[in-house]
C-alpha cells in the first residue's frame, strides 16, 4: 500500500509463507487460527493484547452460502493487526456491484490496516444487502399470493423464507461480532473516520432489515395459523351439523332395516309414505333447530374469493 502498512493475500496452501509473516507474534499463540485455515469450515474470532500493547484481531468469516446446501459456502480467514493485515481464500470475485480494481483503489488510499480491512467487510454487506433486497421482492410476492389464493403449496414457500431469513441471521451475526472486536482490540486506535462508520452503518442497516422481515414473515405465519384454525374449527362444525341433520335418518333405517320376523310396519298400506314423511320433517326439524340455536353460523354459506375466513 502507498501507507505505511501491508496488506497480505494467501492461499490455504500457503501456510508456510502465512507463518513467516506472523512468527513474531509466537506461532504457538497462532496455532489455532492456523488449524482454522486449514480446515477452512467455520467461523471463529479470537482477540489477543500483547504485555508489548500489540493488539491482533484473528479468525475466519463465511460471508456467502447456498440456502439449499449446507457445504456450499464461501469463508475467508483474516489477522489484522494495526500496521497489516491478511486475507486468506478471499474470493473478490464475489464483488457483482462495483469492480476489484475500484476495492482496492479505495484500500490504497486506506490510512491504516483497520481501515483497509473494514472496506473489504464494508463490500461484503453492500453484496449481502443486494441479496437481501432479492429476498424482500420474493416475500412480497408471497405476501399477495397468501392474500389471493391460501393453500399448502403457500405455506412450504413461506417456511422456505423463514429458512433464508435465518442462514442470513447466521452471516450477519459474525460480521457484527467482528465489528465489535476489532473496537474492543484497538478501541482509540479505530479511526471513527468515514470508513468506519459507512461499514457501521452497513451492518446495522442489514441487521435492521432481516430484523424486520423477520417479523413481518412471523406475523404471515402468525396468520396462517389462525386461518388453518378457524377452518380446521368450521370443518368439524360443518361434519358435526351434517351427522345431527342427518341422525334421524340414519335412526330409522337403522330400525326399518332390522329382520325380526313380527314387525307391524311391514304391514302398513302406507308405511312407506309414512317412514318418507318422518324422515324428511324430522331432518329439516333438527335443521332449524340447529339454525334457531345459531350453530350454523355461515358454515353453509359459499366461499368468497379473496377471503381469508369465507
Amino acid at each position: 500500500m502507498t501507507n505505511s502498512w501491508k496488506w497480505y493475500q494467501f492461499k490455504k496452501n500457503e501456510i508456510d509463507q502465512i507463518k513467516q509473516i506472523i512468527e513474531e507474534d509466537s506461532y504457538s499463540l497462532n496455532k489455532e487460527w492456523l488449524n482454522q485455515v486449514k480446515e477452512n469450515r467455520k467461523n471463529i474470532l479470537r482477540i489477543e493484547i500483547h504485555d508489548d500493547n500489540k493488539r491482533i484481531v484473528k479468525g475466519s468469516l463465511i460471508y456467502k452460502q447456498n440456502f439449499k446446501d449446507e457445504q456450499d459456502y464461501k469463508i475467508f480467514h483474516f489477522y489484522l493487526t494495526l500496521d497489516q493485515f491478511i486475507t486468506v481464500d478471499l474470493d473478490l470475485s464475489f464483488l457483482k456491484r462495483n469492480n476489484k480494481s475500484f476495492l482496492l483503489a479505495q484500500i490504497d488510499r486506506a490510512d491504516n490496516a483497520i481501515d483497509g480491512f473494514l472496506i473489504i467487510i464494508g463490500e461484503l454487506m453492500n453484496e449481502m444487502l443486494y441479496g437481501i433486497d432479492r429476498f424482500e421482492d420474493e416475500l412480497k410476492k408471497i405476501t399477495w399470493h397468501f392474500h389471493k389464493k391460501n393453500e399448502t403449496s403457500i405455506l412450504d414457500k413461506i417456511y422456505k423464507r423463514r429458512h433464508e431469513l435465518l442462514v442470513w441471521k447466521s452471516l450477519l451475526i459474525p460480521v457484527k461480532e467482528v465489528k465489535i472486536g476489532i473496537e474492543e482490540a484497538f478501541l482509540e486506535d479505530v479511526n471513527k473516520g468515514e470508513i468506519f462508520k459507512r461499514t457501521c452503518k452497513r451492518i446495522e442497516r442489514a441487521i435492521e432489515l432481516i430484523n424486520e422481515y423477520e417479523h413481518e414473515i412471523d406475523s404471515i405465519i402468525n396468520l396462517e395459523e389462525v386461518i388453518s384454525s378457524h377452518r380446521g374449527n368450521e370443518i368439524m362444525k360443518t361434519l358435526t351439523v351434517i351427522t345431527t341433520i342427518f341422525t334421524p335418518l340414519m335412526a330409522l333405517g337403522a330400525l326399518w332395516g332390522m329382520n325380526f320376523k313380527f314387525m307391524p310396519e311391514l304391514e302398513w298400506k302406507y308405511g312407506y309414505l309414512l317412514s318418507l314423511f318422518l324422515i324428511v320433517v324430522s331432518t329439516i326439524g333438527f335443521y332449524g333447530y340447529l339454525k334457531m340455536k345459531g350453530w350454523t353460523g355461515d358454515l353453509l354459506k359459499s366461499s368468497k374469493k379473496g377471503s381469508f375466513f369465507k
